[in-house]
């Protein structure tokens, strides 16, 4: 004879337990909201600027980056999609690999791969942010913004 599980009553009432701990899977929603409305806008007003008042797809060259890299303006615009995106994704994978991934061990080796690729993606594309030189030494003085020294 099969063991039979107790299926609990519905009108059974459950009382609070008094936890007022934090709630990581609803800050987890709420990220993934704010971060959602957030990347749109950036996402569209980068497209804008860069496809629909400039030149289109052939004006984006190693000139316009330098010109746009020159101001704090854009690089933190760019540095917010950049951050905001890899959180985003991350957050998203990262809910994906606890509902699917079968056992412990095998969900903490991947959310452990998750979150060191975010992070040095994260730690690289900042560093290229804010190190990045518009005007290097030796190169085709054509390809460069206007306003570097020939």
């Amino acid at each position: 004879m099969s063991a039979q599980t107790a299926i609990p009553d519905p009108s059974t009432r459950y009382r609070r337990t008094g936890q007022r701990g934090v709630n990581t899977e609803m800050l987890s929603w709420m990220f993934m909201r704010a971060s959602g409305v957030l990347l749109v806008i950036l996402v569209f007003g980068h497209l804008f600027v860069n496809l629909w008042l400039g030149e289109g797809v052939k004006g984006i060259d190693f000139a316009f980056v330098g010109g746009k890299w020159a101001s704090p303006f854009w690089q933190v615009w760019d540095l917010l999609m950049l951050w905001l995106g890899l959180l985003h994704g991350g957050n998203g994978v990262r809910t994906i690999i606890s509902d699917y991934a079968r056992g412990p061990r095998l969900r903490l080796v991947l959310k452990g791969l998750l979150y060191v690729a975010v992070v040095v993606t994260i730690v690289l594309g900042t560093l290229v942010i804010f190190t990045f030189d518009p005007c290097p030494v030796g190169a085709e003085p054509s390809l460069l913004p206007s306003f570097c020294e020939g």
